[in-house]
């Protein structure tokens, strides 16, 4: 399984559900790369910052920044470098986990830019049978194409947001590769999370800067409860598309968490 935090996140802000997916028999691999995320410390201790020209948040041209395809392109290939070295992990007899990994079943999962770049890569590579957008915008070209893996959107709260355009584009985005989906694929969205719930980022936040999005009616579910929500979700939907889990058990995760809205 591989997994993907956002634009300025980090694979340790990801451990809440890296956690729980090792603990349900998924091998996890949450990944940085140097000078595309926010800091590396390579083996040695070098420290190696984010280039100023993969940093997502410079973009200034809207949706259609031309920054947001090439840094889209670098993290797919990081996927793709994963995933290739996990194939030289799985043979090599001299290693614990060889022999161990069934690549045959690899997945996904990425929040906000993580989530977009889950999405691509499961779009380029055949490697990959199921892909989860939590909360991520789509960019590439997966959005004009589709999906031809089942994959599911996971999405924070976005009620308050629908009057602005650059939002009703991103929904729209969303419900056009979701439409065009296989069966198996889901699209969820938690009420009252904000873009934060999925990661232990809500945690580690500024509780105060936390606490006035929740005043102004931005992210009024319970941290730990976003977290539960986001790690049964991503639970259920790779058991049924990589381990063969009935999809029954949705209806169970709809009854366990009655903040949770499919969209049909």
């Amino acid at each position: 399984m591989l997994l993907r935090a956002g634009g300025s996140g980090l694979a340790t802000d990801m451990t809440a559900l890296a956690e729980d997916l090792a603990s349900h028999g998924y091998f996890v691999v949450g990944f940085d790369a140097p000078q595309r995320s926010f800091v590396v410390v390579l083996p040695g201790g070098r420290v190696v910052s984010r280039a100023p020209e993969q940093n997502i948040e410079n973009a200034a041209g809207g949706l259609d920044d031309p920054l947001y395809a090439r840094v889209l392109a670098g993290w797919t290939s990081d996927a793709a470098f994963v995933a290739d070295w996990l194939r030289l992990l799985n043979a090599d007899p001299s290693r614990q986990f060889a022999g161990r990994l069934d690549l045959r079943r690899l997945g996904m999962v990425g929040h906000s830019f993580g989530g977009a770049t889950a999405l691509q890569f499961c779009h380029d590579d055949a490697r990959c049978r199921a892909a989860i957008d939590l909360d991520g915008i789509p960019f590439g070209s997966v959005v004009r194409d589709g999906l031809a893996e089942p994959a599911m959107f996971l999405l924070s709260d976005h009620t308050r947001d629908l009057p602005d355009p650059s939002s009703r584009e991103v929904l729209a985005r969303i419900d056009s590769i979701y439409r065009r989906l296989p069966p198996g694929s889901f699209y969820a969205v938690i009420r009252g999370a904000n873009h934060f719930s999925f990661s232990d980022q809500i945690l580690l936040n500024s509780q105060v800067a936390l606490h006035l999005l929740r005043l102004a009616g931005f992210g009024a579910l319970d941290s730990r409860r976003g977290l539960a929500v986001t790690a049964d979700s991503v639970r259920t939907f790779f058991d049924a598309q990589l381990n063969g889990s009935p999809p029954a058990a949705f209806a169970e995760l709809a009854a366990n968490y009655p903040e949770l809205q499919f969209v049909n």
